[in-house]
């Protein structure tokens, strides 16, 4: 049932009420409520069960040009979201669809269905397609398969390899008989990792004398692919033990998203001429034309239980912005979500 006001739906909201300075704190968030209008020929309304917080969204909530717009002050932000369908005017879609949606930190929103993906939820329960069959999914298998050209048996390092996607990119390569080492940094995710990913080794980046040193151990024989989901520190040791023409995949840089200065780059980037290295960024919404691809070998990995995830679950619309300050004090193990209703 959705909530009537003189007309209209009530749907609270959470809106960027300040640009934050450093690490977001939640005085850069405020709730609110609006009145969405009744829907008209050809809409639908949709009421939110579950939004996903992602690191990404630190960099639109500053100024300045980068491949997707800042959010604005005062207005409602963004995200990926799965909600029911409640009320449709639009033969396309019917009262209760699970649809995924970008309309998340919010209750309730409308469409006419522009951009809009009906999920099953007879397939994997709907929150997995804002992980493991969602975009993080996506984003680590087009980083590995399209960006890395992943070939059998090689060397893989995943930094964050705990997180949404890393522990997705270090399970794909295994999947393709790679050795694979990845990095985190809490007891809980370490154990996770070597229990339930079957990676070969992982460094425990708060605890070691040094990155470098650590992976050379694992990596005797060199990294072939670095999966960088961190910069900083990580990316200088895999430039330090990649392999001549070894390649580094540029998703995230997390380390450096709160920074007030522009950090120092790595002091060895001369090693990218020296080892003739392939360092390449990429958005995975460049990719979309692969979707059908990455969702058919995803869901035959998951039958096969070659793929496993795990959600950090936060309860309520009210506290997504802690679930999402959350993510830059390494709260998460896997997909951070937020249960809305």
């Amino acid at each position: 049932m959705t909530t009537k006001l003189s007309n209209a739906t009530v749907s609270r909201q959470i809106v960027l009420a300040s640009r934050p300075e450093g690490v977001p704190q939640e005085i850069n968030f405020k709730a609110t409520t609006t009145e969405i209008a009744p829907i008209t020929d050809g809409e639908f309304l949709v009421k939110n069960e579950w939004m996903s917080v992602d690191p990404y969204m630190r960099g639109r909530m500053k100024e300045g040009e980068s491949y997707v717009p800042a959010f604005k002050i005062d207005r409602p932000l963004e995200g990926g979201c799965i909600g029911k369908i409640v009320e449709t005017r639009n033969n396309d879609f019917n009262e209760g669809d699970y649809v995924l949606g970008n309309l998340g930190w919010r209750d309730y929103w409308k469409s006419s269905g522009d951009g809009i993906t009906v999920v099953d939820p007879n397939v994997a329960p709907v929150q997995t397609y804002l992980g493991a069959l969602g975009m993080t999914g996506m984003t680590a298998w087009v980083g590995l398969n399209k960006i890395a050209k992943l070939q059998s048996g090689s060397t893989v390092f995943v930094s964050a390899a705990s997180g949404a996607v890393g522990s997705i990119v270090c399970q794909l390569a295994k999947a393709k008989n790679c050795r694979v080492i990845g990095s985190a940094g809490k007891a809980e995710k370490i154990k996770w990792l070597k229990d339930k990913t079957g990676i070969d080794a992982v460094i425990n980046y708060k605890r070691t004398d040094g990155l470098t040193a650590a992976l050379k151990q694992h990596a005797p024989d060199g990294v072939d692919v670095y999966f960088d989901n961190v910069g900083s520190d990580h990316l200088a040791a895999a430039l330090d033990v990649m392999n001549d023409f070894g390649v580094c995949v540029e998703c995230g840089m997390i380390a450096t998203y709160n920074a007030t200065d522009p950090p120092a780059a790595p002091r060895n980037l001369f090693k990218i001429i020296a080892k003739r290295i392939r360092m390449e960024g990429f958005i995975v919404r460049d990719h979309m034309d692969a979707q059908d691809e990455f969702v058919r070998e995803m869901a035959s990995l998951i039958e096969s239980k070659q793929v496993v995830w795990e959600e950090t679950i936060t309860e309520g619309l009210e506290n997504a912005p802690a679930a999402f300050i959350g993510l830059f004090e390494g709260d998460n193990l896997g997909k951070q979500l937020v249960r809305i209703s």
